[in-house]
């Protein structure tokens, strides 16, 4: 056994400081405004039994071929590391009877885990922001999830451009597959590797291939449209009728699929062209069949999941101003004033709860603790000392205007604070 150091698993990063900031701010956005649409949080385990997967996912899908981190528990068990949510949740729904109760609409959030190379925008540990609605047959709730992510986007300051598809029921697209796979089938030499592989078992995944020598061959491929029975077509400009009414834009993309078997009608994906080959930032769909192929009964279905990484480097490109936490830094020097400013402070947060204050701990010159205030993002420093101790009065330095330095008595200071907050 080595005594070096141990690093973290390659494509597992810890996410800390400034970073750490814009997750916070993606989550609690993203949390404020699923709680207006009434939608609830909910907790799902990291590790599921590997046959969920297989079932929900598809055996014939990259993720399970390659990707999923799978072990052997001391029962001899079969787990999985989450590689993304809708399973883990279609299960909760089901096992827990929340479908008995009626329509049901729920987020989650938290890492997932896939075996892939590592690279900008995917990692092996990742994090996702997702939402399933259940007991609902659309299309307004289809519409609904496509205008909470658009007021999400515009909440964040970052723009998207949405692909739309319908991609029929398990019959249509049964038929569309046999069709496909003869018109592959006849352009065989001209497939790469992986779409040849792909051929048989799921020839849907060559219309999502990235190569760029292939996209003139997948352009001229029968489209998915002309398969669609009656009332998918309904579903499909049902949903499209209610963007139009609130004017959200869409480009309708006849190539568009998804990479797992369970969905059916309506999928759609938010895209950029600012993260390079990472363009996809969040994705969802329609998945009727899930519930009961997973155990259940038959319940309609639809979700999507995004990216947290990719929605975080969108904002950071777009220089959403990053707001500090922190308004107030207290700075305290002297006996006295060390053993005073604490229970000052608590006092000051309990009558101003909403202030974020922060005391300075580990003493140092007044030149070093106006550094710490400084780097902190305060705009404001608020200075003790045994003279202030004793004549019960505090100094407040400006630190990010040129305003003079002012005093105030100890009992002056929540209210001064409640109108500095209320200002700001």
């Amino acid at each position: 056994m080595s005594n070096g150091f141990v690093h973290a698993v390659r494509g597992m990063n810890d996410v800390f400081g400034d970073q750490s900031w814009w997750f916070d701010r993606l989550e609690l956005v993203a949390r404020n405004l699923l709680a207006t649409y009434g939608y609830t949080h909910v907790r799902l385990p990291v590790v599921e039994k590997t046959e969920l997967f297989c079932r929900s996912i598809g055996e014939v899908t990259d993720i399970v071929e390659k990707e999923m981190y799978t072990f052997a528990d001391r029962n001899g068990d079969s787990l999985t590391l989450r590689p993304e949510g809708t399973a883990g949740c279609v299960r909760a729904a089901i096992e827990n009877s929340w479908l008995a109760a009626g329509a049901q609409k729920v987020y989650y959030l938290g890492p997932m885990f896939r075996h892939e190379r590592p690279q900008k925008g995917r990692y092996r540990q990742f994090y996702q922001f997702g939402v399933e609605t259940f007991g609902m047959a659309g299309p307004d709730i289809d519409a609904e999830l496509i205008m909470i992510t658009a007021r999400l986007w515009k909440q964040l300051g970052i723009e998207a451009k949405l692909l739309i598809n319908s991609l029929g029921s398990a019959n249509d697209r049964s038929a569309y597959r046999e069709a496909l796979t003869q018109y592959f089938s006849a352009h065989y030499d001209l497939l790469d590797e992986d779409s040849q592989k792909r051929l048989h078992k799921n020839p849907l995944r060559i219309l999502d291939s990235k190569n760029p020598e292939l996209q003139a061959l997948i352009q001229q491929a029968p489209q998915l449209t002309d398969w669609l029975d009656d009332h998918s077509k309904q579903q499909f400009s049902g949903l499209l009728a209610q963007l139009d009414a609130v004017g959200i834009p869409y480009q309708v993309t006849p190539t568009l699929v998804r990479g797992l078997d369970y969905y059916n009608d309506t999928v759609f994906e938010w895209v950029t062209t600012e993260l390079g080959a990472q363009g996809t930032i969040c994705a969802g769909g329609r998945y009727d069949g899930l519930v009961t192929q997973l155990g259940g009964k038959a319940t309609p279905a639809i979700g999507f999941a995004m990216g947290m990484e990719r929605v975080v480097a969108l904002m950071q490109l777009a220089h959403a101003q990053q707001t500090p936490a922190i308004q107030v830094y207290v700075i305290a020097s002297g006996e006295q004033a060390q053993q005073k400013i604490l229970a000052l402070t608590e006092k000051w947060r309990d009558e101003v709860p909403n202030v974020g204050m922060m005391v300075h701990h580990g003493g140092g010159s007044f030149k070093s603790q106006f550094k710490k205030a400084d780097k902190s993002g305060a705009h404001i420093a608020l200075i003790l000392g045994d003279d202030e101790v004793t004549q019960q009065t505090i100094g407040v330095k400006f630190l990010r205007n040129d305003q003079e330095q002012i005093t105030l008595n100890w009992a002056e200071v929540p209210a001064w604070l409640r109108c500095q907050i209320t200002n700001d």
